[in-house]
């Protein structure tokens, strides 16, 4: 289920947003201001942005995350309807935008349109891994892998960027939707990785599948 992050300061849009994406069944978070935004986005898929929020800036938000190089699709839904902010917001390295007051329906296909020009694979696949996204099922030379939901959204998550390493506080705020800060045990994150090395039959003293990067957290090898 695709995470979307709402970021809106006025309470009344954010409830009617929030519904209407739930409906058509998504999962949602809520940011009120431009700094949780930033802090909450790498637990989500999209990003739903509004302009006039307090403190840090809707454009500022979009600058700040694309100079990190994280590639969260971004659409503005913004009253702010002049040539100018439009075009600033998609130089800054937003992915759409979206004027106030707007349709539902339109913004619902414009999420859609969205994320399946960021997800357009309908598969993975690393070395002899595959995993198929739409039916979420993950094989190893073939053979179906037995993989609880957790285990195969950790899987997913480091197969996306094979190679990429990623902290334990990361996968808590990717895979188990932890924020930031939040008291959930990053020996979680340990405890499902020696599940899904086991399932991959990976020995973890020689991983060729899953490596620990001491001190820093977990990446998916490229080449096993």
């Amino acid at each position: 289920m695709e995470r979307l992050l709402i970021v809106e300061d006025d309470p009344q849009l954010a409830h009617l947003m929030t519904s209407a994406l739930e409906r058509e069944g998504y999962s949602t978070m809520l940011a009120i201001n431009g700094l949780d935004a930033v802090q909450m986005a790498p637990q989500a898929d999209l990003m739903l942005l509004d302009l006039g929020l307090p403190g840090l800036g809707g454009l500022e938000v979009i600058r700040e995350l694309r100079e990190a190089d994280w590639n969260l699709p971004i659409l503005v839904v913004s009253a702010q309807g002049s040539e100018e902010v439009r075009i600033r917001a998609l130089e800054l390295g937003a992915d759409d935008y979206i004027t106030k007051p707007m349709s539902v329906r339109e913004m619902v296909a414009r999420v859609r349109a969205l994320l399946r020009r960021a997800r357009p694979e309908q598969e993975i696949c690393v070395n002899d891994l595959r995993i198929v996204l739409k039916r979420r099922q993950a094989f190893k030379a073939d053979q179906l892998l037995e993989l609880s939901p957790t285990e195969l959204d950790l899987l997913l998550t480091l197969a996306q960027n094979p190679g990429e390493v990623w902290s334990r506080e990361r996968l808590l705020q990717r895979v188990w939707g932890a924020e930031r800060g939040s008291a959930v045990d990053e020996r979680v994150v340990d405890s499902y990785v020696a599940l899904l090395r086991r399932k991959l039959g990976d020995d973890p003293k020689a991983p060729r599948y899953v490596e620990t990067v001491f001190g820093q957290g977990y990446r998916l090898r490229s080449e096993p």
